[in-house]
C-alpha cells in the first residue's frame, strides 16, 4: 500500500456525491467493489424521505475479532466555491473534497487495512450512512443478526481525531418544536403568526443554554469544554415579511454526556413546550459511549497509537454500535475542517491509518 493507492481510492469516494439527503447505493457498490473475498451484507432501507440507503457489513475470516467502522454520508455542501465532489491534492500533499476527512479517507483507510491483514486474521468492516443526520445505518448494523454473531472484541469508529483514541463522547437529543399559524396578507389583520407563540419557548431555551454553560451542576470536566451543546436553529420556511407566518419550527441538537444524563434536561423542554401551547417532537441516539483509561480496547489503542486517550464533545455512530461491542474512536484528520467548505485531510496521515488500523485487527 502507498500514498498513492490511499489518495487514489479517496479521491475516488470523494468524487460520488453521498449527502445524506440523497441516496448512498452508488458509494455502498463502490466500496463492495474494492472488498473481494469478504462476505457481504447489505442492509438496505429507505430514509424518512423515502431515499433508498443502504449500510455495509463485510467480513472475512474467523469470528471474534475487531472492527473498523466510518460512514458513507456527508454534511451539505454549504459555503463551498469550488466543486465539492472535484478532489484536489494541494502542494503540501494535502486532499482536499466534501467528506475527505468526515470521513471518506478514513474509510479508504479501513477497507486497504482490511485487505491488507492475512486471511487467517478476522477482519470486519461496519461501513454506516446517515451518520451525519439520523444514525439510521448504524441502527441498522447494530440490529443485524450477522453482526451480532461475530463476537467482535471491539470497534475503532474512525472518526478523524489525529490519530489519538477518545475513549468517550457526548450523544445527542434532537429537540424539535412547532408552533402553527394561518397565513394572512399580516396588514389584514386576519391571519395568525406563529412566531408569537413560539418566541415564549425560545426565552425558556436560552434559560436552559445558560444553565448548561454556567451552572457547575451540568459540567463535565472531562470533556472541553464542559458544558454540553444546545445548538438552536430557527426556521420560518421562506415566509415573506408581509404575510403572517403560517409554520415556525425551532431545532434544537442537545448533546449530553455519560456522567451528566439529559432527563432533568428534557423535562424542562417539555413543560416549556405545553406552557407556550408548541408541538414536540424529541429523537435520541444511543447512550454516550464511554470506556474507563484502563479498558483493554482503550489501552491497546493507546499502546499502538503511541498516544493517551481523551475524549470529545461530538458524537459518532459509537452511541449506535457500542450496542454491538466496546467502541473506540480513532481516525485520521483532524475535525477541525470537517463540516466547513475548507474540509481536507493529509494523505500522509491517512497513509500512516492504513497500519494503525491493521496492527489493530491483527491484536484479535
Amino acid at each position: 500500500m502507498t500514498e498513492t493507492d490511499i489518495a487514489r481510492l479517496t479521491a475516488e469516494l470523494v468524487a460520488i456525491d453521498s449527502r445524506s439527503s440523497v441516496s448512498n447505493l452508488a458509494i455502498a457498490e463502490r466500496i463492495e467493489a474494492e472488498l473481494p473475498g469478504f462476505g457481504i451484507e447489505r442492509l438496505d432501507y429507505r430514509d424518512a424521505a423515502g431515499v433508498a440507503k443502504r449500510a455495509l457489513i463485510a467480513h472475512r475470516g474467523p469470528k471474534g475479532g475487531y472492527a473498523l467502522s466510518g460512514h458513507m454520508d456527508t454534511v451539505p455542501e454549504t459555503g463551498w466555491t469550488e466543486d465539492p465532489w472535484t478532489p484536489r491534492i494541494d502542494g503540501q500533499g494535502v486532499l482536499h473534497g466534501l467528506g475527505s476527512v468526515d470521513m471518506k479517507g478514513a474509510v479508504a483507510a479501513c477497507i486497504l487495512a482490511a485487505r491488507s491483514v492475512p486471511e487467517g486474521v478476522p477482519a470486519t468492516l461496519l461501513i454506516t450512512t446517515d451518520e451525519e443526520t439520523t444514525k439510521d445505518g448504524a441502527r441498522a448494523i447494530a440490529a443485524s443478526e450477522l453482526a451480532r454473531s461475530l463476537g467482535l472484541k471491539g470497534i475503532v469508529v474512525a472518526e478523524p481525531t489525529g490519530l489519538a483514541p477518545v475513549r468517550g463522547h457526548r450523544s445527542s437529543v434532537n429537540i424539535t418544536a412547532t408552533a402553527r399559524g394561518v397565513q394572512a396578507h399580516s396588514s389584514t389583520g386576519q391571519g395568525v403568526n406563529a412566531n408569537w407563540a413560539l418566541i415564549p419557548f425560545l426565552a425558556e431555551m436560552r434559560e436552559i443554554h445558560a444553565t448548561l454553560r454556567h451552572a457547575p451542576e451540568w459540567q463535565d470536566p472531562a470533556y472541553d469544554p464542559p458544558f454540553s451543546d444546545f445548538n438552536l436553529v430557527i426556521g420560518n420556511h421562506g415566509t415573506a415579511v408581509n404575510v403572517n407566518v403560517p409554520l415556525a419550527t425551532c431545532r434544537i441538537k442537545y448533546r449530553s454526556s455519560h456522567s451528566r444524563p439529559p432527563a432533568a434536561i428534557l423535562e424542562r423542554v417539555k413543560a416549556a413546550a405545553e406552557r407556550a401551547g408548541v408541538e414536540l417532537a424529541l429523537r435520541a441516539e444511543g447512550p454516550p459511549p464511554e470506556l474507563p483509561a484502563e479498558h483493554p480496547l482503550i489501552r491497546l489503542a493507546s499502546e499502538l497509537s503511541g498516544q493517551p486517550a481523551g475524549t470529545a464533545p461530538y458524537g459518532t455512530d459509537a452511541s449506535e454500535l457500542s450496542a454491538l461491542a466496546p467502541c473506540v474512536i480513532l481516525g485520521p484528520g483532524s475535525i477541525a475542517t470537517a463540516h466547513t467548505p475548507r474540509e481536507c485531510v493529509a494523505v500522509a496521515e491517512l497513509t500512516a491509518a492504513v497500519p494503525l488500523f491493521a496492527r489493530l485487527l491483527a491484536s484479535a
